[in-house]
């Protein structure tokens, strides 16, 4: 993503400029980063999952909020959402090509988060002793 919006420039000439909340990049960040967002890509990484697993796996989401997350990611090309004609229908969920280059690159910063959670529960204790 670009940066650097110039002052004067309108929405259309926000689309290169990450920074702006028109820029499509950004939203797309936001979407992808998400507090429910990035869990829900780590649940899809092994494979497909129906809507009520991805429920339980995202402890604390309400259906709304999973609705709306999976909505998001769907429409941005991240996850598709196959629907059977059964009764009631069966949802599914899976990350696209694009979605799972996502998580792969975010599997990096997951994998450095648990590598380093010592060393941020050291940096907590020191800063507590402090205060």
């Amino acid at each position: 993503m670009a940066v650097g919006l110039q002052a004067g420039q309108g929405p259309d000439e926000a689309s290169g400029d990450g920074f702006h909340p028109d820029c499509p990049g950004h939203v797309l960040f936001r979407h992808a980063t998400s507090r429910w967002g990035i869990v829900l890509m780590t649940a899809l990484r092994p494979g497909p999952q129906r809507f009520h697993l991805l429920r339980d796996r995202a402890v604390g989401i309400s259906e709304k909020v999973l609705s709306q997350n999976l909505r998001e990611l769907v429409r941005d090309g991240l996850v598709t959402r196959e629907v059977e004609p059964t009764t009631p229908p069966r949802v599914t969920y899976a990350l696209t090509s694009l979605g799972s280059q996502f998580t792969a690159r975010l599997g990096a910063v997951l994998e450095w988060v648990g590598d380093h959670v010592p060393d941020v529960l050291d940096a907590r204790r020191r800063y507590d002793e402090v205060g």
